[in-house]
């Protein structure tokens, strides 16, 4: 494999893993949202902007923590003939679906960056009572996708190089970081 694909797959895989690890933190903000909704009913007027805020929280935790998650294989998986199968022939089927992935990946984008453009020509808001803009979460998510696409690439490289029998890929699929 040549040194640049190392050099891509690790540095995709130092920055999703940064990524995710600061998604992680996320939840707590969603967690202190929802408090902070559950209290303003109670005590005080009740807040608009508390359930969308926690939806776009959720979609910014769950889309960016997406790569990190396939980089570290806590994805789901079907699992009805994958675990009878060789390290090697597992390497083979994950290469193939990581280009249909990465097909779908690309159409994706592709409607994000489309969707997200537009918002931003029409100062798209949501139809609500707090009547948010709505390009902030759709720059979030085609940002999301991106990683998650960058990540997909990476895994066919590792996937290739593991179905060659290449050294510098761990058996378990993650890459060896200096």
């Amino acid at each position: 494999m040549p040194e640049f694909v190392k050099t891509y797959v690790r540095a995709v895989d130092r920055f999703n893993r940064m990524a995710g690890r600061a998604a992680m933190y996320l939840i707590f903000v969603m967690a202190a949202i929802l408090l902070w909704s559950s209290f303003s009913k109670i005590a005080l007027k009740p807040s608009l902007w508390t359930l969308e805020m926690a939806q776009f929280t959720m979609v910014a935790y769950y889309i960016i923590g997406g790569p990190y998650s396939m980089q570290t294989g806590d994805h789901v998986r079907m699992d009805l003939f994958y675990a009878s199968w060789t390290q090697r022939t597992r390497a083979k089927v994950d290469t193939v679906t990581n280009l249909v992935l990465i097909f779908f990946l690309c159409v994706l984008l592709y409607g994000a960056l489309s969707s997200t453009i537009y918002s931003l020509q029409v100062w798209e808001r949501a139809h609500s009572v707090w009547r948010p803009y709505m390009w902030p979460i759709k720059l979030i998510a085609a940002f999301g996708i991106f990683l998650m696409l960058l990540q997909a690439v990476a895994e066919f490289f590792r996937d290739w190089a593991r179905a060659r029998d290449e050294d510098w890929v761990k058996p378990m699929g993650r890459v060896m970081l200096p």
